[in-house]
């Protein structure tokens, strides 16, 4: 059996997927939601259904916790499939956001991992503390069955000394753990060498770049599949324009900020994370709607749009020089796989690098992976549809194989 369940678990909500790792094949998929606040709600879809009927399913039902919110999961596969009992996972895998310099593999969890990763909540707030709530109810639920964390730091462990550290006092960083990690480590660690196999070249031959572009966003230098440089650093705030958080930012603006607007670390921490990116600069997180509005002569939405690509240019030759060569550009995540004005902007002018778009290739519309660049760019530019829940599976088996 190769089945695994992936789990992806947020403070009030979890995403799941029942995966065939074997056939690399997603069995049925689902997201509970709202869980504690009264009215929660279920979502499932079994994938495996081959009639015309619609397969997906929907309930409205108090959700107290994570617990409860298993026993529905649990209830939805029962009442609308694939059954557990023909696929009964052999291992549960964990999404968690934050390893530190602790977990650099996907792991076995334990009480000590647990301990760890709780402990690890001061790099990540928001995430590991909602990790380890996924990680109690699941193995409350999947008590026979081996847990595995998958940390999307851990892609980038390869980073050198001089790519992860930051200039600032050396023993007041080594007391309170400061450096770059990285961040969409499992998305960058799939389609690097998606690409690699889509162009039937050996991943250890290539020079690549990812650029994982969401709502949030970063982009990684990736020479013979080992992470070289990256964008996110001790969180990930730092790096590109995403869609509510700044990226990159002179760090005396929070002093500024501090003494002039009096702004607490909360307010700043909330303006920096939740209210700029393309939120701050146009008042719109989506990159389909800003770009209907740059399209349609909204001057605001062109320059958001415009500091957006500039941001993106920066990063793409930065890395091209660490890198020393490139043969790969690849797009992935939701703006990087469906926004064709976005690829096109960004790789604009790069000719010097050898790299050429073919603008019928890129707007065509395709969820496959595909090649954008032209015949005779020295570059090749793939768009690649990103799948970090099968990528969690495939790390996840290994683990207990």
């Amino acid at each position: 059996m190769s089945t695994v369940l992936v789990v992806n678990s947020g403070s009030s909500s979890f995403k799941y997927q029942l995966i065939d790792v074997e056939n690399r094949t997603a069995l049925a998929s689902g997201l509970v939601e709202r869980i504690g606040e009264g009215a929660g709600r279920v979502k499932h879809r079994d994938l495996t259904r081959t009639d015309e009927g619609d397969s997906s399913w929907e309930r409205h039902t108090p959700i107290p916790d994570h617990t409860a919110g298993f026993g529905e999961m649990i209830a939805s596969f029962t009442e609308h499939g694939p059954s557990l009992e023909d696929n009964a996972p052999v291992a549960v895998g964990h999404r968690v956001v934050h390893g530190g310099r602790r977990f650099f593999e996907p792991t076995v969890i334990t009480d000590l991992v647990k301990i760890n990763i709780e402990d690890l909540s001061d790099l990540a707030p928001l995430h590991n503390p909602a990790a380890v709530q996924g990680i109690d109810a699941a193995q409350r639920v999947f008590g026979d069955v081996p847990h595995v964390a998958v940390f999307d730091t851990a892609f980038h462990r390869t980073l050198s000394p001089a790519a992860y550290t930051y200039a600032i006092d050396r023993d007041l960083a080594a007391k309170h753990r400061i450096r770059r990690y990285g961040f969409h480590g499992t998305s960058h660690k799939y389609v690097s060498e998606a690409a690699a196999r889509f162009l039937d070249r050996p991943l250890e031959d290539l020079a690549q770049i990812v650029l994982h572009l969401g709502n949030g966003a970063s982009i990684t230098a990736i020479d013979g599949g080992r992470s070289v440089e990256t964008s996110m650093g001790l969180t990930p705030l730092e790096g590109l324009v995403m869609g509510s958080r700044s990226g990159d930012l002179d760090p005396a603006v929070l002093l500024h900020l501090a003494r002039r607007a009096q702004l607490s670390t909360d307010e700043l921490d909330t303006l920096l994370n939740k209210k700029s990116g393309l939120v701050g600069l146009a008042g719109d997180s989506d990159m389909r709607d800003l770009t209907a509005r740059a399209e349609g002569g909204d001057s605001v939405a062109r320059e958001a749009l415009d500091v957006y690509v500039h941001r993106l240019r920066h990063y793409i030759g930065a890395y091209v020089a660490q890198l020393g060569r490139l043969d790969v550009i690849a797009f992935t995540a939701g703006v990087g796989e469906n926004t064709p004005v976005v690829r096109s902007e960004s790789l604009a002018g790069l000719e010097l690098f050898g790299i050429r778009i073919d603008e019928e290739r890129n707007n065509a519309t395709s969820r496959e992976t595909r090649v954008i660049s032209a015949d005779d760019s020295a570059v090749t530019v793939l768009v690649v549809p990103t799948d970090e829940e099968l990528e969690i599976a495939i790390q996840t088996l290994a683990a207990v194989s």
